[in-house]
């Protein structure tokens, strides 16, 4: 990367535009590998301007690829838009696999290890939750009971924020007579946080209680890639054990879920217990059967400690939402470099969100260790491509009006950064939704670029921790898998404290090398997976959890 006194940036030697790094005026002169030219309109930090004037219909490129092409002829020094360009992407196939690659020294984490859960099948947890779920939608209301009974009494609500104090002046204020102005400008207190007191079980992080709209009305294929789903939490590492509530005519069957457990884990010996409810008749016995096993297994989970464990048994999940014009140059390379690290050291990381990696194919497939993986990806990449133009809505839909707004105005820019997250390793699986990636390495896994949808696929797959960088900023969680947020810019980190765990804004004001903030990154990983510090979407208890319809969700 090439950069002057911080006002712009050339993140590939090949590309033909420039990053904004801070508002640029229209008239400011810019002086580039030997070029001299002015601004033409003035551009916003985040956003890119034209090394060299361009025909129309001229590419443009970025991270090295083609990520769009003009609509008009543009000068040098113009800033690039939604109305004067728009998505391209180069085509891709098979070619040879190009697996070298630079590893990082990871000298500074040689024999470290952090303190985790282990599980008989040989993966380790960074954490050790019950699960409540639901086979179907129509048990949702009884998950919320068994909620109801049991978090504040066992000690896990307190990670909820109580905002009743603010209502009762509100309350207080209309009874007085007050109007809507003096309402809108009262000064009402902050609550306080409740369920302060002792968790009953002190080694169980948590009961987890997961609501979703699917399990029956919906396709079969549908139904069935929720029970894969929901057996990959129930033997995700996190968990010690689950209770699993079924109305019994669905189609999301408990046969089906037990199968989809034993594919992912024959020798499964942790407690589950499974409950229909039209064969234990009414509500009452429903939910006491439901109680008392819970009970029990919580008391069995309790029991387990934290051991030692080395840094190959973490999963990362690579995440991002939110995304701004220096997601792919600071928080994502950062997340990347840790990426490689934790490959070296014979960890597993997973790369998701497939519709924003539309235009980087070739590099992700050339990267893949054997022809069949190559191939894999290719075709998921194209059928979910073809599906989404078919109803309406191709990958170029995908960026949303803030990630336009603050720079990612085509789907291939924005992916050609998303991609960063995954480093420079080889690609050691390509997976399915809703599928296991978890082998050494780099996996890739088939999910939609919405946020939490991607995320609760990736920890079904097997991530123990998710990384996830933001630029908007959002508090987005998941209920058994620590969520670390990161910040691309400090304005963001400085604004939103309460959701964001690192910043990574440093790298572009100069301060820190892409290197220094992925090992600050690291160590944070690992303080979180021993149990020693919670991030913030643990803290405000951001259980996000959405379940992908296999139809289009970019």
């Amino acid at each position: 990367m090439k950069t002057d006194k911080q006002l712009f940036l050339q993140i590939h030697p090949a590309d033909n535009v420039l990053v904004a790094l801070q508002d640029l005026a229209p008239g400011t002169e810019v002086v580039f590998d030997g070029k001299r030219f002015s601004v033409v309109s003035g551009v916003k930090a985040k956003h890119k301007f034209t090394l060299e004037p361009l025909d129309e219909g001229g590419e443009i490129r970025m991270y090295g690829v083609l990520v769009g092409k003009t609509v008009r002829a543009l000068p040098q020094g113009e800033t690039v838009t939604t109305e004067n360009i728009h998505h391209a992407a180069s085509p891709f196939e098979l070619r040879e696999r190009k697996l070298d690659w630079q590893q990082p020294d990871v000298s500074g984490f040689e024999n470290q290890i952090f303190m985790g859960y282990h599980r008989s099948n040989g993966t380790v947890g960074t954490a050790n939750y019950w699960l409540v779920i639901p086979l179907v939608f129509c048990e949702n209301r009884n998950v919320l009971v068994m909620k109801r009974a049991l978090e504040e009494k066992l000690g896990y609500s307190k990670r909820s924020r109580d905002y009743e104090p603010e209502v009762d002046q509100l309350i207080q204020l209309y009874r007085a007579g007050a109007t809507v102005e003096d309402v809108l400008n009262a000064d009402i207190a902050m609550g306080k946080t409740q369920g302060d007191g002792k968790r009953l079980f002190e080694h169980v992080d948590g009961v987890k209680f997961l609501n979703h709209e699917m399990g029956c009305g919906g396709t079969r294929i549908d139904s069935d890639a929720l029970c894969g789903l929901l057996a990959g939490y129930i033997t995700h590492p996190n968990v010690a054990g689950a209770t699993v509530l079924s109305l019994g005519c669905q189609h999301a069957q408990a046969s089906i879920l037990r199968e989809e457990i034993a594919r992912r884990d024959p020798h499964f010996d942790r407690p589950l217990y499974i409950f229909e409810q039209q064969l234990l008749g009414t509500e009452t016995n429903l939910i006491q059967q439901a109680l008392k096993h819970t009970f029990a297994g919580l008391m069995n989970a309790n029991e387990q400690r934290r051991r030692p464990a080395p840094l190959s048994k973490l999963c990362i999940g690579l995440e991002c939402g939110g995304s701004d014009g220096f997601s792919g140059i600071s928080a994502n390379p950062a997340l990347g470099y840790v990426s490689d690290m934790l490959v070296a050291m014979g960890g597993s990381v997973i790369l998701s969100e497939f519709p924003e990696l539309c235009g980087v194919e070739q590099e992700l497939s050339d990267r893949c260790v054997d022809e069949p993986t190559a191939l894999r990806f290719m075709e998921l990449m194209k059928t979910y491509h073809a599906k989404a133009e078919a109803d309406g809505s191709g990958f170029y839909a995908n960026p949303s009006p803030g990630n336009i707004r603050d720079g990612l105005i085509t789907d291939a820019i924005k992916s050609a950064g998303a991609a960063k997250k995954g480093g420079t390793s080889p690609v050691t699986a390509v997976v399915d939704y809703p599928g296991v990636a978890n082998k050494p390495g780099l996996n890739l896994l088939c999910t939609p670029g919405n946020d939490v949808e991607s995320t609760t696929a990736e920890v079904a797959a097997g991530a123990n921790v998710v990384l996830f960088t933001t630029g908007l900023g959002t508090p987005t969680g998941n209920p058994i898998a620590p969520v670390i947020k990161l910040a691309t810019n400090t304005k963001l980190f400085e604004r939103m404290p309460d959701i964001i765990d690192i910043n990574c804004g440093t790298i572009i004001e100069g301060t820190e090398t892409i290197e220094q903030v992925a090992h600050r990154i690291l160590r944070f990983v690992i303080e979180v997976a021993s149990g020693n510090v919670q991030p913030k979407a643990v803290q405000l208890g951001q259980d996000d959890f959405i379940p992908w319809r296999r139809g289009v969700s970019l």
